[in-house]
């Protein structure tokens, strides 16, 4: 494995939201995520993944298995331990763009429901909004 550069790049959106993979070894992912609105509005774990989410612009509020707030602003990062439930809304009236770290030791289990079972990124239970770009605009850092 060597060294990969990444550029905190994505295009903005007319709606939807978008995941743009960055960077990645067998132990860490790096992502840039681009939420016009909503968010990951369905509460879920990843049994076997750390993650953290920064955010660079926007704001988010996230909410645990109890549905308690965290509002986390631009310049603000929350750190997501593995099995913990949550999920996030846009709450900043603007688009929401986040870095998202995640590892894991284990084996990658996808995100799962309070009932155990698999809820998938782009499903109707997550509330996928396909992205829709706006031709040639992007935003960077």
């Amino acid at each position: 494995m060597e060294a990969q550069v990444f550029e905190l790049k994505t295009p903005y959106l007319k709606e939807g939201r978008s995941t743009n993979f960055l960077a990645g070894t067998d132990l860490i992912t790096v992502m840039i995520k681009y939420y016009n609105e909503g968010g990951e509005n369905t509460l879920h774990s990843h049994p076997t993944e750390d993650h953290v989410f920064v955010v660079l612009d926007g704001e988010a509020t996230f909410y645990d298995k109890e549905e308690k707030t965290t509002l986390v602003k631009k310049g603000q990062g929350i750190l997501i331990p593995k099995g913990w439930y949550y999920k996030f809304q846009n709450t900043g009236g603007k688009p929401l763009i986040t870095l998202r770290f995640g590892a894991s030791r284990e084996p990658k289990i996808a995100r799962i429901g309070t009932q155990g079972k698999p809820v998938p990124s782009h499903s109707a239970e997550n509330k996928h909004i396909e992205a829709v770009p706006i031709e040639g605009s992007y935003w960077t850092l």
